[in-house]
């Protein structure tokens, strides 16, 4: 604030100070009052300033802070970015590394699939080479079939002669005696067609006979058909019969249900032939000889025992006695073909066979074939 002015100003030199004007004083208040109105608006008008400047200040100071603040997080940021900058160049040099190693996989993938096509196709020739054994094999299991029964027709050869012969006798004793009254003319049109159709009787079961032997015998395409079992054992034991009336042995014990298989008959008889024709070897040296032939059923299985009273099969070779060309029989009596045929018919037709134990002597066989609970389209065993 400025000084204030002398209230009498001086002289000029050698003069004295003269009165006072009171006019001159009022103008010189008036304009001394001007003066500090003026100084104190200046004053208030500074005080202003420094408020307007201390708000400034303050704002600036704020200004400052937030600054400081978007610094900070300008810095966080900056730093986020660098840390995801770098994790970006990181997920870049992992992506090329597993183009990389995607491009040597899908090379990879190539020579694999070349060396699958050569597999492949080797599989393709093993898979023809293996069907063209299993058809050789076949084809040999056929004719091992087949000789099993050519073999089994073999032993049974003086046993069809017998059977044959009680025709022949009996078909001559009939035309004997239809040539005897014609000789002594005591012709009659009654006895002579009542002998001769005894005698055709006679005939038509040998003739039986033979057409059986040359079924049995016959090499022929293996078909599935309803077979009742009870039958099959029946013509088994036709071309038999004679050998073990002989022997005096046989005893059946047959179902009285129907017992039907899908099967082979001709299969399913050699089956039985060879069992029967076992047994009867096994008793040629045994005091009671008996044959026993059963049959039952449940829902699901049809069994079929073989047992006789002969001296029975060792334990230690149960296990054996279906291998083939195993035989207990002297040489040149077996070609120890049949078990081994046997089993392997069986398995054909979804069954099982095997040795039961049992007490005493004697061997004793079971058969299990499965039951036809419906009738199926026609089939071929393969």
């Amino acid at each position: 604030m400025a000084a204030e002015p002398d209230a009498f100003p001086a002289t000029r030199d050698g003069d004295v100070e003269a009165e006072r004007d009171p006019d001159s004083l009022r103008e010189q208040i008036a304009d001394l009052e001007r003066r500090v109105a003026k100084e104190e608006e200046r004053r208030r008008a500074l005080l202003h300033i420094m408020g307007d400047l201390n708000e400034s200040n303050r704002k600036l100071g704020d200004q400052r802070k937030a600054m400081l603040h978007i610094l900070g997080d300008y810095e966080d940021d900056r730093s986020r970015l660098a840390r995801q900058t770098e994790r970006l160049d990181n997920s870049r040099r992992a992506l090329l590394h597993i183009l990389k190693d995607s491009h040597e996989s899908n090379l990879r993938l190539g020579d694999s699939r070349k060396a699958m096509i050569h597999i492949m196709g080797d599989l393709r020739e093993t898979t023809q080479e293996m069907e063209h054994r299993e058809q050789e094999l076949r084809e040999k299991q056929e004719q091992l079939v087949q000789a099993g029964k050519l073999a089994t027709l073999g032993e049974l050869t003086t046993g069809v002669a017998h059977e044959l012969n009680n025709p022949l006798n009996n078909i001559g004793l009939f035309i004997g005696n239809v040539l005897d009254q014609v000789r002594l003319g005591s012709f009659k049109d009654e006895e002579v067609i009542e002998e001769l159709e005894n005698a055709m009787e006679q005939v038509r079961k040998a003739t039986a006979i033979i057409s059986h032997l040359r079924t049995f015998g016959r090499a022929a395409p293996v078909s599935l058909e309803p077979v009742d079992v009870d039958d099959v054992i029946e013509r088994s034991l036709l071309l038999m019969q004679e050998q073990l009336r002989l022997r005096g042995i046989e005893e059946l014990d047959l179902s009285p249900d129907t017992l039907i298989v899908l099967g082979n008959a001709i299969q399913l008889e050699q089956v039985f032939i060879n069992l029967l024709t076992n047994s009867r070897d096994a008793l040629a040296e045994s005091r009671g000889k008996t044959i026993r032939i059963a049959t039952t059923a449940d829902a699901d299985w049809i069994r079929i025992r073989f047992s006789d009273t002969g001296p029975g099969i060792p334990r230690e070779l149960e296990q054996r006695i279906f291998d083939p060309f195993f035989t207990t029989k002297e040489v040149g009596t077996g070609t120890g073909l049949g078990l081994s045929i046997t089993y392997s018919i069986v398995k054909e037709h979804r069954g099982n066979i095997g040795v039961e134990p049992r007490r005493g002597r004697g061997a004793n066989f079971l058969i299990e074939l499965p039951v036809m609970k419906e009738l199926p389209p026609e089939a071929i065993l393969q």
